[in-house]
């Protein structure tokens, strides 16, 4: 009786592992959310830009020309800084200008479309 009681837990265990296998191959993938850069590898965005910038100059920027500053990483590019952004706000860039600063950081300035107002990313940011 032992031997069959045995046998029919081993049984209901296989059973189990076998059907969460499936439960795991009909899982959805996940949305995309890294970058990738040009030897076609992927990043995190979250380690391509590393925070926003809040400055006298960077509120002008935002209000009259729609742009934001971010910190990003050193070995990042144009094309990074941008799908990053994209991904992360949810928003078109129109253009990325960077600046290598004397104090060893890099500064991205993001221009936005003018249906997304740069405005609104800081607020939602906590900049603002």
């Amino acid at each position: 009786m032992a031997r069959n009681l045995a046998k029919r837990i081993v049984e209901k265990k296989k059973k189990q592992d076998s059907s969460k296998k499936r439960a795991a191959k009909n899982v959805p993938k996940k949305t995309k959310s890294k970058v990738k850069n040009v030897k076609g590898t992927e990043i995190d965005p979250y380690k391509i830009i590393k925070f926003p910038l809040s400055t006298e100059k960077g509120v002008r920027l935002m209000e009259g020309e729609n742009k934001l500053v971010f910190i990003v990483n050193k070995k990042s590019n144009k094309n990074e800084v941008k799908a990053a952004v994209e991904l992360l706000f949810k928003a078109k860039v129109l253009k990325i200008n960077i600046l290598n600063s004397s104090k060893g950081l890099k500064k991205a300035y993001v221009k936005f479309s003018p249906e997304t107002p740069a405005i609104d990313i800081a607020t939602n940011l906590g900049l603002i």
